[in-house]
């Protein structure tokens, strides 16, 4: 049964639905290697025990009297500790919420109970989401799988921990400026980042909304295709059949390429030669409207968060691990004209990008331009820390600025992803390209 650790949450699905597997007995393997895990309180900042034996024994109830409700009823995953759960702390990484236990669910998390995933419990973050690195000095540090003393990703970085370590079929997160994607990318996961919008925000802590959005980390595309169709109580991409050949893919040059460490780039240039061999088209474009969409990330990314976090911050400053309370500040003096203009550039910005990448069936980009850096720099090194995040961030982040939905793949080397985008409300097909990726890559 310990081999159930380490399946696709659609695989465990499969099993439960041929009757080779129990969802009380994979909740209890799943609790117990938790419980048996020396990281697990840098992992898991609350266990719902009662509520996933629950959740499983209605899951072995439906699945004995053929009631399933989907392919992941009674497979069991991790929610980052930003969702909504009634009647247990919600503190999404921070003192500042210490104690806050909110009286239902949020959206996604009802629909999710709603389909029969089993609730684990609540994984460690960033502090309030605004970091990507998934350095938490206030509350806890999850560890990187490829590396004991780097960082993981963020800010969904306990989420990714979760099941990189075999503590969760799959991880529910959040994504702002990358933090599905990086923690996915850095311990070898899938991750999606779905369109503004196209998921609830209701009964999420929010960093800004306007960029907010939320998206899984599994071990497999067909597993984010089923958990992004249950989050929303829709139907799976349909991933039968997908193939590269024929796939134009651009390559942008611009900013993503630059600066590149050696790793991170190597393993990209093998996944283009790989995505190449199994059919694809891959053409490398210049496109000036992504540094001029980078360029709006001052004025409305900080602006959006301090908006809302302003008085709750500055009441207890002290309470904030400082250099995330100095990202939230950076957006204090931004005036009314100037944020109004940023968002005018920014949508002069979508438009061009829009333009210039049409011809493409999607881009490709590495998804980080670094490895996790260390903990211990991090911890004592200022402007490390500060380099190392916003280079973390980079990539990623041109993709909530553009508005896109975006898919990480692992590419065979730890802690390198390689990244595919496409035009927003695209996820069904940016699903189907990336199963056929995915295959490339294997």
């Amino acid at each position: 049964m310990q081999d159930w650790l380490w399946m696709t949450a659609s695989d465990l699905g499969r099993g439960i639905g041929a009757g080779e597997i129990d969802p009380v007995a994979l909740t209890q393997v799943y609790l117990d290697a938790i419980e048996g895990h020396d990281l697990r309180d840098r992992i898991y900042a609350r266990v719902t025990r009662d509520r996933a034996l629950a959740e499983a024994a209605a899951a072995a109830a439906r699945a004995g009297s053929g009631q399933r409700l989907s392919l992941l009823d009674g497979v069991p995953v991790s929610w980052k500790d930003l969702f909504d759960t009634a009647g247990v702390a919600t503190e999404a990484g921070s003192k500042l919420l210490a104690g806050r236990v909110p009286d239902r669910d949020a959206v996604v998390l009802e629909a999710a109970t709603a389909a029969g995933l089993v609730c684990l419990g609540k994984t460690h973050m960033s502090e309030l989401a605004f970091s990507g690195l998934g350095y938490n000095p206030s509350t806890a540090t999850p560890p990187c799988v490829n590396d004991a003393d780097a960082v993981p990703g963020g800010s969904s970085s306990g989420a990714a921990a979760s099941v990189a370590f075999g503590l969760a079929a799959a991880g529910i997160g959040s994504d702002t400026g990358g933090s599905v994607r990086i923690p996915a990318a850095w311990n070898d996961l899938v991750g999606l980042k779905t369109t503004s919008g196209r998921l609830s925000l209701e009964g999420v802590v929010p960093l800004a909304l306007k960029f907010d959005t939320i998206g899984p980390l599994a071990r497999s595309v067909e597993d984010c295709a089923q958990l992004l169709a249950i989050l929303e109580g829709g139907k799976p991409a349909d991933l039968a059949g997908a193939t590269l050949k024929g796939r134009r893919l651009a390559v942008v040059n611009t900013v993503f390429m630059q600066d590149v460490r050696d790793a991170p780039l190597a393993a990209f240039e093998s996944a283009v030669e790989r995505m190449q061999a199994a059919g694809a088209i891959v053409e490398r474009i210049e496109v000036d409207a992504v540094q001029e969409a980078l360029d709006c990330t001052g004025p409305l990314i900080p602006t959006e968060a301090y908006g809302l976090w302003r008085d709750v911050i500055e009441a207890k400053p002290d309470a904030m691990f400082s250099e995330v309370l100095k990202r939230f500040r950076l957006g204090a003096d931004v005036s009314g004209p100037d944020y109004v203009a940023a968002w005018a550039a920014l949508e002069a910005a979508r438009f061009g990008y829009d333009a210039a990448v049409a011809g493409y069936d999607a881009v490709i980009v590495p998804t980080g331009a670094n490895l996790p850096p260390n903990l211990e720099r991090l911890n004592t090194e200022d402007d490390y820390y500060r380099t190392e995040n916003l280079m973390t961030l980079r990539n990623t982040r041109i993709g909530n600025l553009l508005g896109l939905s975006a898919l990480t793949l692992p590419t065979g080397v730890p802690s390198c992803g390689v990244m595919l985008m496409m035009p927003p409300d695209c996820e069904e097909a940016l699903l189907r390209l990336g199963a056929a990726a995915e295959a490339a890559l294997a």
